[in-house]
């Protein structure tokens, strides 16, 4: 007698709950919004930051946050369908890994870029995607009359200040882990293109001693560049910060060239990045490259949607693992390897040829 497989979990399994049907998901998918704006809202009611070590009831938490009782437990609960907070069986909500992340205080946080990914323009930007991918331009100067960067800074400044927030947060973040990958041992010199505050640069300089920094970035960015780096830091005696547009020149001689989240713009953008690093540094420099890929990676959903977001704030795009690589080459660049920084960013090494 054939007996059938059992669908049963085994008795040390737990089974958990079975998958919604695709007309269901897609109806979550085009609710998306929700989950995003309930993200945003929590992050500014600062909802994380009241919650303690031990789970709270729905009332003080609300007391504690100025809010209604009521409408913020229909918060919460939203929220923890995602694993954003854990409504426990008494009616109390607790942490969890993720809402951590909305701490201000945790190391990880992401409460910053949660703001930013969510700020105003994004509910402008975001309805108009099928214009952006019809004309394939950007929608934000239709929307605001004038270019992206432009628009934030003189016209949305809360926003501007958002994002040199998120910016800081994550260049902090991937510094560590870009310092802990590259092996710049026998180069004497490393200069950071693009390079915002100068996390990467510093956390170079601390990995080695002996070595020299350059940091390169627009002016109103490198004015606040890491005090580290500046003069009375630690870093300062072996550092120069340099304001510039490196799409216009790079005025910075080193061994090696590190250029990270930057070649988004459009193809024309950063091929004249490239050649402007490659002159440069002449041949035989080293120029390492690291980004955000959308290819079959841990993170392509978020890789994915910010390439969208970027073609509806400046028209630009992320890279594939191919598309990098041919833009490099076109450029003059000798790629030598690729390399996974940690499960969102990759750093493809090169060299100007001799």
């Amino acid at each position: 007698m054939t007996t059938a497989t059992s669908k049963l979990p085994a008795p040390h399994e737990k089974a958990g709950p079975p998958s919604p049907a695709p007309s269901m998901r897609l109806r979550e998918l085009v609710f998306g919004a929700a989950g995003a704006a309930a993200v945003r809202a929590a992050a500014r009611l600062g909802v994380a930051d009241a919650l303690g070590e031990s789970p709270m009831a729905v009332a003080d938490l609300a007391a504690a946050v100025k809010t209604e009782p009521k409408p913020l437990r229909r918060l919460l609960r939203a929220l923890a369908c995602y694993g954003v907070f854990e409504e426990r069986p008494d009616g109390t909500f607790a942490h969890t890994a993720m809402s951590r992340l909305l701490r201000e205080d945790d190391p990880n946080s992401l409460r910053d870029i949660s703001l930013w990914c969510t700020e105003p323009w994004t509910w402008d930007a975001w309805p108009r995607l099928d214009e952006a991918v019809r004309t394939g331009r950007n929608v934000v100067e239709a929307l605001y009359g004038k270019e992206f960067f432009a628009y934030l800074n003189e016209d949305a400044p809360e926003s501007a200040d958002v994002f040199n927030r998120a910016m800081t947060t994550s260049s902090e973040q991937s510094a560590r882990d870009v310092a802990a990958l590259l092996d710049l041992s026998g180069a004497a010199s490393v200069a950071d293109i693009g390079g915002g505050q100068g996390h990467v640069v510093a956390s170079l300089l601390d990995k080695y001693p002996s070595m020299h920094g350059s940091l390169l970035d627009l002016p109103r960015v490198v004015d606040n560049a890491l005090p580290r780096l500046r003069p009375g830091g630690d870093l300062a005696g072996r550092a120069r910060v340099v304001p510039g547009d490196a799409r216009v020149s790079v005025p910075v001689k080193a061994d090696v060239y590190v250029i990270k989240n930057i070649l988004e713009w459009d193809d024309e953008s950063t091929a004249r990045l490239l050649g402007n690093v490659i002159a440069a540094g002449g041949p035989g420099t080293r120029v390492v490259v690291i980004e955000n890929l959308v290819d079959d990676t841990p993170s392509m959903r978020f890789s994915t949607a910010m390439d969208l977001l970027l073609l509806l704030n400046v028209g630009g795009a992320k890279h594939t693992t191919d598309s990098m690589v041919r833009r490099l080459t076109a450029a003059g660049l000798v790629v030598d390897n690729t390399a996974p920084v940690n499960p969102y960013l990759d750093a493809f090494d090169c060299h100007v040829p001799r």
